[in-house]
């Protein structure tokens, strides 16, 4: 039998790769000083028609997020959970990514003087405090009331962080755009629903991404869908961009399901599929322009598009060839991707908090060494968040 005719029934070692080379690139871009960096390398202006490497990253991100619902809802069945069961997890992940992002994003508008304590020390609270709550504790059952007493350190940190919010506008936490992380908490919502609610019929999905693009089309064309009082909510998923996004990596996630005995099939759809959104995504950029600012349809087109054309050569090589040489830091970093991302947040408050001189890499004289430090700085965050795992540190929700 030959390699294209069928691999073996295990995880997708391709997708935890390309969600840690995903993260790899997010930490990257997210650290470089921008005034010393090629122009191509950061994200574009928001009137500008065009991209950069950072334009593509998130995209890339919540696109990989999608792929992962119909893996995730199978493990979920395969364990005897019910559909209301699962649908109240989807309900809790989405409600703690909310929160998590809301937070994150009111943290630099912390007024010291109001709060009292700058706005670095109120984030890095905030951040012991979500490890504590949403940390993977160990099944020992000797330390679970330690484990518990940890949480309730978190929830009461967190309350208390609530509490002595004060903005220097006199206003309290601000809703604004959600932050990253409820960006990412709506785009699984509207994933993970549909793909459960339909019970995995690819069609529903399809439907639910064509409704998600058409109301992306119509934002960005000014007819926008009003719900009295809870529009200001509920505007990532009226605005369509990042639900459609995410339901592209779903409908790919869930050929791949169902296409992994047979990956020469899986591979040419791909390619189509890949093709398409790239074309059509250029062909939209007539009458709308690639802007991630303004979240246009044509740029989360071109954006699925090029994940899922990155994505073949990935799922050939490692899942189908068996080639795993120098993959095991992307992969564990695909596995535990929220702790990547959030953990490296807390170096920076240190050292921005005491002047520590680790960042001397970020200037504008030597491009060559501002990209070399933050490629570094990616590559330690990574090995990083594996050390964390390692000490039994690392979230999930």
């Amino acid at each position: 039998m030959s390699a294209l005719q069928a691999v073996p029934k295990t995880r997708i070692r391709s997708m935890d790769v390309m969600r840690g080379f995903t993260l790899f690139l997010m930490l990257f871009v997210n650290d470089l000083f921008i005034p010393g960096v090629p122009k191509w390398l950061v994200h574009s202006e928001a009137e500008e028609d065009g991209m950069g490497l950072a334009d593509w990253v998130f995209p890339g991100f919540l696109f990989m997020v999608g792929m992962a619902v119909p893996y995730a809802v199978a493990a979920r069945e395969k364990i005897g959970s019910s559909t209301t069961v699962i649908f109240v997890h989807i309900l809790f992940r989405t409600l703690s990514l909310l929160l998590i992002g809301v937070l994150i994003l009111n943290g630099s508008r912390v007024d010291p003087q109001l709060t009292g304590m700058s706005h670095l020390l109120w984030l890095a609270l905030l951040y012991v405090f979500v490890f504590l709550i949403w940390n993977h504790y160990p099944k020992d059952m000797q330390y679970q009331s330690i484990y518990k007493g940890l949480r309730t350190v978190g929830i009461m940190g967190i309350i208390y962080l609530l509490y002595i919010f004060k903005a220097s506008d006199g206003k309290g936490l601000e809703v604004g755009w959600w932050g990253i992380l409820g960006l990412i908490g709506w785009g699984y919502f509207a994933a993970a629903s549909i793909f459960l609610l339909s019970r995995g019929k690819i069609i529903v999905v399809v439907c639910g991404w064509l409704l998600f693009l058409v109301l992306n089309m119509l934002s960005q064309m000014g007819f926008k869908v009003e719900f009295p009082g809870a529009g200001r909510y509920l505007h990532v998923l009226l605005a369509g961009n990042i639900p459609c996004i995410v339901l592209s990596g779903t409908t790919i996630g869930m050929l791949m399901k169902r296409y992994a005995a047979n990956p020469r099939i899986l591979l040419r759809f791909l390619l189509v599929i890949g093709l398409i959104w790239l074309v059509t995504g250029f062909v939209l950029r007539f009458w709308f322009i690639l802007s991630k600012i303004h979240g246009t349809p044509s740029w989360a087109l071109v954006c699925c598009g090029i994940s899922v054309l990155l994505l073949i050569p990935l799922y050939y090589f490692i899942d189908v060839k068996g080639y795993h040489r120098g993959i095991g830091l992307f992969e564990e970093a695909g596995k535990n991707s929220l702790t990547t991302y959030l953990a490296p947040d807390l170096i920076y408050f240190v050292c921005w908090g005491f002047h520590l001189p680790l960042f001397f890499y970020k200037q504008s004289d030597y491009m060559s060494l501002a990209i070399a430090g933050s490629l570094l700085w990616a590559l330690a965050m990574l090995w990083y968040a594996i050390l964390l795992k390692k000490l039994h540190i690392y979230l999930k929700l």
